[in-house]
């Protein structure tokens, strides 16, 4: 190739890249590796808003994926040794920091590792499952931000009254297995007496005996339902929301992702927005700050939302108070 052709080559190729692309070719590009477990697939349309809201996140700051960074996205559902082997593979990429969804990402993580930096979301109680020291100060190499604190908890009972002012009898749907079951059910539990309710504590393990304790619950008139926040209630929310309308229960799902599907209303935080939060925290420490030294921090959004063809199947008029809070009506 001629001179001239080369000069002219490289004069076309400067017009087409914008400088800063040139000075990102001399910068190390930084390695981000993401865990997400939690009970959703790779082609859950949730899983992809919050992947797609942290990669945004990023792209505001700066970090653009294949040019200074480059994110590994790894999903391990809810196949604990598949996200086992992740965590163990992605640590061992040695990534600058690592993303993870939910508490049963972030505790093999935490196994592999206790230096690579670990920014979480999605999780209930980080303290409770020794992730960090406590929400002030984390003190290790992982930091994020929880799903809700428990004193929401109280507010799906007081909901559910709200709703159906019949119900006298309350299933709480819980994970025995994490601090979280405890904490929740502990938080409605305390409001229960004085609303005049009776629960009765549901602790699955398998999706068999979600059926049973729900048919068995169901026998007796003017019950309702609250499934708490757990791994275990999204991999099971298709089941668990088909034997509330088979069973003709009202009941108050955390999150909105139930009465997208058919659940009666939901009142929790918005999922997407800790993604989003989250990619501050990875800027921060890919610039130099620690994991410690990061506060986890609460949500700062919640939504309502109510599914009034789901009321309707139940007999329930949604109270005008309800419908006027709520975030999202879906008819």
């Amino acid at each position: 190739m001629r001179r001239r052709e080369v000069i002219s080559l490289i004069g076309g190729a400067a017009a087409a890249w914008p400088l800063e692309a040139f000075a990102q070719q001399s910068e190390r590009v930084r390695r981000i590796g993401v865990l997400a477990g939690g009970g959703l697939d790779a082609d859950d349309l949730d899983l992809q808003a919050r992947i797609g809201a942290f990669q945004q996140g990023l792209q505001q700051l700066g970090w653009t994926n294949g040019q200074n960074v480059r994110i590994d996205i790894h999903v391990g559902a809810a196949d604990a040794d598949r996200i086992r082997r992740y965590a163990e593979e992605l640590v061992a990429l040695a990534p600058d920091v690592i993303l993870a969804t939910g508490a049963a990402a972030v505790a093999p993580l935490l196994k592999a590792t206790r230096t690579v930096p670990i920014v979480f979301t999605n999780v209930i109680d980080p303290v409770g499952a020794g992730f960090v020291d406590s929400l002030a100060r984390p003190g290790g190499n992982a930091t994020g931000f929880i799903n809700f604190e428990y004193g929401l908890s109280a507010k799906w009972l007081e909901l559910l009254k709200e709703i159906a002012p019949r119900v006298a009898r309350v299933a709480v749907i819980r994970d025995p297995e994490i601090s979280a079951g405890t904490g929740q059910f502990g938080a409605i539990q305390a409001l229960a007496s004085s609303l005049g309710l009776e629960l009765i504590a549901v602790n699955p393990r398998e999706a068999s005996e979600i059926e049973r304790a729900i048919a068995a619950f169901a026998r007796t008139p003017n019950g309702g339902l609250i499934t708490t926040g757990s791994a275990l209630a999204i991999i099971h929310r298709d089941l668990i929301v088909g034997l509330a309308a088979k069973h003709k229960l009202p009941a108050v799902y955390y999150r909105r992702v139930y009465p997208a599907a058919g659940g009666l209303i939901s009142y929790g935080p918005d999922v997407i927005d800790p993604s989003r939060r989250a990619a501050g925290y990875v800027d921060r420490i890919l610039k130099g700050e620690k994991p410690a030294e990061l506060p986890v921090q609460a949500p700062s959004k919640y939504e309502l939302v109510v599914n009034l063809k789901t009321a309707k199947a139940l007999g329930l008029t949604i109270p005008p108070a309800v419908l006027a809070r709520a975030d999202e009506v879906i008819e």
